[in-house]
């Protein structure tokens, strides 16, 4: 059994096979118009006539004839554009002159110059479907006769090798098994965007390795996409593999951070991401699979695997591959995407990666005025990493309906929650300080009573999503902001 891996396609033999002189019969068992002219069949060759009967589904079928060619494989049928059986060709020298499809027995008593052929027989009936035409067999057979295009090795395993343990045992898994990326499986993802196969996306670090739209599209299979998820696969990994987001950096930190994606646009819907209840969460296979994808890519094609350059001393579920929706339906703000990038409108499809620590539950449940809820949010905020550990990360607030709901009430925009939220964040300068509370960690110099806000300007993200009933939101520490650390990145999503 042959199964495409991370670097596995080949391409396959794909000569035609030669078509015997004089009149080749397609037909197949499973078809009433092959059984009724079976027996026709079997005549034509009794009396000496030079016919081949070729069929697709029983070497024993149609019973009576002398000669029957094996088509199972249906590599004859495919190569020569066999739509309908049964189907009659007339070859000379190799080369096919002539073809007549279905029963008619005008047609065929012309064709074959025999008029006594089924008289017996009604004057017509119509052909059946070709097995080489068949929706769930022309994947396969388009790979393995027509040429994969694809420039991937392939591993063939052996017969009694079971494909996801051997992909374990050659490390290509995030520790859930992978779906076997089969030829078929990838020209199917690959029908999923416009690209070119062979179009280079974007070099993965930590190896710095191209990836190749194909590379990315073996991976999205063995991650549980479907076809239509790849342009925002491609998109995500655009958008992480950029000196602004580091990738290597956030691999090789000893901190359990890792990419988070929200989505933005119409394909929110269009692939039925989840934005609403449970969001962050597993039950969607689109927010399930999209981060796991490019996660997938990374260790696959960069190179960034644990205990190799990914350092990470804990850890954390959201390296599997975090991804969710923002809930623009319900939101009084205006898209994450189009807050974080002028050239972004409402409306369209894009991406903002973030690197993300694991998410913590805000809870609050009878803050009703906006002040009241700020002041809780910023509480929380300050409490990310370290609450004396200032500036120097970023962080995301994906706040629920409930919370938002206060807020549009109110009239607040996303800019004036930010400014206050930050503001309430604030600690003086003598809380920060090292030593201060008996904590040795802190900041190595006293600003007494100055007071510094727990992110940098700008680096507090602030998304809406999240299920209806509960008056929580979610906060989400980064990493290390600014230059040797992540800054978020937002990019439109191609086609």
């Amino acid at each position: 059994m042959g199964d495409a891996t991370p670097n596995a396609t080949s391409e396959p033999a794909n000569l035609a096979p030669a078509l015997p002189n004089g009149i080749v019969a397609v037909v197949k068992r499973d078809c009433p118009t092959c059984v009724l002219v079976g027996p026709v069949l079997a005549q034509l060759q009794g009396s000496g006539a030079e016919v081949t009967v070729v069929s697709q589904d029983d070497p024993a079928f149609p019973e009576g004839c002398t000669s029957i060619t094996d088509d199972t494989g249906l590599a004859l049928s495919w190569h020569h554009d066999i739509e309908t059986v049964p189907t009659l060709l007339r070859v000379v020298d190799g080369t096919e002159t002539d073809r007549i499809v279905g029963w008619s027995r005008d047609q065929w008593q012309a064709f074959t110059g025999d008029d006594t052929l089924g008289a017996e027989l009604p004057d017509h009936r119509p052909g059946c479907g070709s097995l080489s035409v068949d929706p769930n067999l022309t994947p396969a057979l388009e790979a393995k006769f027509g040429g994969s295009g694809l420039a991937a090795r392939r591993v063939e395993f052996a017969q009694l090798e079971d494909p996801v343990e051997a992909m374990y045992e050659r490390g290509w898994t995030d520790g859930f098994p992978v779906v076997p990326p089969t030829v078929e499986r990838v020209q199917a993802m690959l029908a999923g965007t416009t690209r070119a196969p062979s179009d280079i996306v974007t070099v993965v670090p930590p190896d710095l390795i191209e990836a190749t739209v194909e590379k990315i599209a073996i991976n999205a299979v063995m991650a549980g996409c479907r076809p239509e998820y790849l342009p925002v696969v491609i998109a995500g990994l655009e958008a992480i593999c950029t000196d602004e987001f580091n990738m290597h950096g956030a691999l090789a930190t000893t901190m359990s951070v890792g990419p988070l994606f929200v989505v933005n646009g119409p394909i929110r819907n269009q692939l039925d991401m989840n934005s609403g209840m449970n969001a962050m969460g597993q039950g969607n296979r689109a927010n399930s699979t999209i981060g796991r994808a490019i996660a997938l890519v990374v260790r696959n094609v960069g190179g960034g695997r644990p205990g190799g350059v990914d350092r990470a001393t804990h850890g954390q579920p959201g390296k599997y591959g975090l991804c969710f929706a923002e809930l623009e339906e319900t939101s009084p703000w205006e898209p994450l995407a189009t807050s974080m990038s002028a050239d972004i409108e409402p409306g369209t499809n894009a991406i903002t990666a973030f690197c993300a620590d694991g998410a913590q539950c805000i809870v609050d449940q009878l803050s009703r005025e906006p002040d009241s809820l700020a002041r809780s949010l910023g509480a929380a905020l300050r409490s990310a990493h370290h609450h004396k550990l200032v500036i120097a990360f970023d962080a995301m607030l994906v706040i629920g309906p409930e919370h938002m709901r206060v807020f549009a009430e109110a009239g607040w925009d996303r800019a004036k929650a930010v400014e206050m939220i930050n503001l309430y964040s604030e600690s003086t300068g003598s809380e920060l300080v090292r030593g201060a509370g008996g904590i040795a960690e802190g900041l190595p110099f006293d600003l007494g009573d100055q007071r510094v806000a727990k992110c940098r300007p700008g680096g507090l993200l602030t998304v809406h999503a999240g299920g209806g009933a509960g008056l929580f939101s979610m906060l989400i520490p980064g990493w290390v902001s600014g230059d040797g650390g992540s800054s978020p990145v937002t990019v439109p999503i191609g086609t």
